[in-house]
């Protein structure tokens, strides 16, 4: 016993020395920026596809897209959702906010095709450029349901990002993905 008496402040130290860390994740949501009203229309009956995503998107962890082309993986910053699913309801949020209908939802919701039109979105980038603004490039179509081909459009906005002291905190991020998103609801919802 005696022995071990020179080596218990080693022991004792190492106690302090090795304390657990806070790693827990923060867990992050899409949401609609454009203020709520209460819908009160059937129509426009439209379902949201999942839009396609570039593989490297199609993770829980946040990617950013390094200006050498690397990508840096977020692994404490996650999605609380699939990040293709979260994008379909914030755009069917944001339709049923701007038109007032009703019948405005992810397709995967719908139990018949009681739909007019099925939006189509494939998004080809959605992270930050190097200048620190998100970029949203994609092209999106309106299909409608009883025949007909329509054609793709182009879309693509930069939404500055507001950083905050903590340069680590991606919340701003996410904000600006919001905004991303609602302005291209404004696009679709005029083609409606």
């Amino acid at each position: 016993m005696k022995a071990l008496l020179p080596i218990l402040p080693l022991f004792l130290s190492a106690c302090s020395v090795f304390k657990p860390i806070d790693d827990d994740p923060v867990r992050h949501l899409l949401d609609s920026p454009i203020s709520a009203r209460t819908p009160t229309s059937p129509s426009p009956a439209v379902a949201i596809a999942q839009p396609s995503l570039p593989p490297y998107l199609e993770r829980s962890e946040m990617i950013t897209r390094t200006g050498d082309g690397r990508l840096e993986i977020h692994e404490k910053d996650l999605w609380s959702e699939p990040l293709d699913g979260g994008i379909a309801r914030v755009v069917a949020d944001n339709l049923r906010r701007l038109t007032g209908s009703t019948n405005i939802q992810p397709s995967g919701n719908f139990i018949t095709r009681d739909y007019r039109y099925l939006a189509e979105i494939r998004i080809e980038r959605f992270d930050p450029l190097p200048d620190g603004s998100l970029l949203l490039e994609c092209t999106w179509k309106l299909q409608p349901i009883g025949g007909g081909d329509a054609a793709p459009k182009a879309f693509r906005t930069t939404v500055p990002v507001t950083h905050s002291a903590d340069s680590t905190n991606l919340s701003a991020r996410v904000t600006a993905m919001n905004e991303a998103l609602a302005r291209l609801s404004r696009t679709i919802a005029k083609s409606l």
